[in-house]
């Protein structure tokens, strides 16, 4: 995806995201819990959109730095962070303006999934990342493509481009399913151990005319993956 591709649809992609069920209900809350007490850590939001991640995030108490390839985004997040918080332009697809180890934990929220290539994503996400620090990420969930496209192989890394409509405005996103085993290679090829793989329930607060019909009483439903992931130190040279 161009790194302008929101500049078009970013003001009504933010508003839609304000309250929609898979951002203000599912995606949100999930990472926050995910993060926990994040009091006082430094924290990158890599990818951050319009900046809603970041301001819970520094609500609760973190350090808060974050980015968007999106020029529109940059604009929106800074009006919503303030002055004090520094939001820039960058591209995760290629080296980012951090130093190495500045950052306790970076979330990644619903970005990885519009990349063919995880590998320089996650090299650079690890390079700031303390050792240690966490990795906090969601993506769509795999099974959805192959519920979706049911002709389409499961285990191909393949594009597929859906339509939506964000507060009345039309735009087409195209993402990239893998598998999960090609997700977790990915990580530990990147130097990341895996903490945590989450499917969570939905916010306990989701209006009820919001949620999909049909849904009856569960409290669950399919459609993104959670990862939490530790930044592991370089091996050492065992000869």
């Amino acid at each position: 995806m161009k790194p302008d591709h929101y500049d078009t649809f970013a003001e009504s992609y933010v508003r839609a995201n304000e309250s929609s069920l898979f951002n203000a209900y599912y995606a949100r809350p999930a990472m926050l819990s995910l993060a926990g007490d994040v009091a006082g850590r430094n924290i990158l939001d890599a990818g951050c959109g319009g900046g809603p991640l970041s301001a819970a995030l520094r609500e609760r108490g973190a350090r808060i730095a974050a980015f968007d390839s999106s020029r529109e985004m940059v604009a929106l997040a800074q009006e919503r962070l303030g002055p004090d918080t520094r939001v820039l332009q960058a591209d995760l697809a290629g080296p980012l303006p951090f130093e190495a180890g500045e950052f306790d934990d970076v979330v990644v929220s619903l970005v990885l999934h519009y990349f063919e290539d995880w590998s320089g994503p996650l090299a650079e996400l690890h390079r700031i990342l303390k050792p240690g620090g966490r990795l906090i990420l969601s993506v769509n969930h795999p099974i959805i493509r192959e519920v979706a496209y049911p002709d389409d192989d499961y285990f191909v890394t393949s594009p597929y481009t859906e339509e939506y409509d964000f507060a009345g405005q039309t735009a087409s996103l195209t993402y990239w399913h893998r598998p999960l085993h090609a997700m977790t290679d990915a990580f530990t090829r990147a130097g990341f151990g895996i903490s945590v793989i989450s499917e969570p329930p939905f916010s306990p607060e989701t209006p009820r005319e919001v949620l999909p019909p049909g849904l009856g009483e569960r409290t669950s439903f399919l459609c993104f993956l959670f990862f939490v992931l530790e930044a592991l130190p370089p091996a050492r040279d065992q000869g």
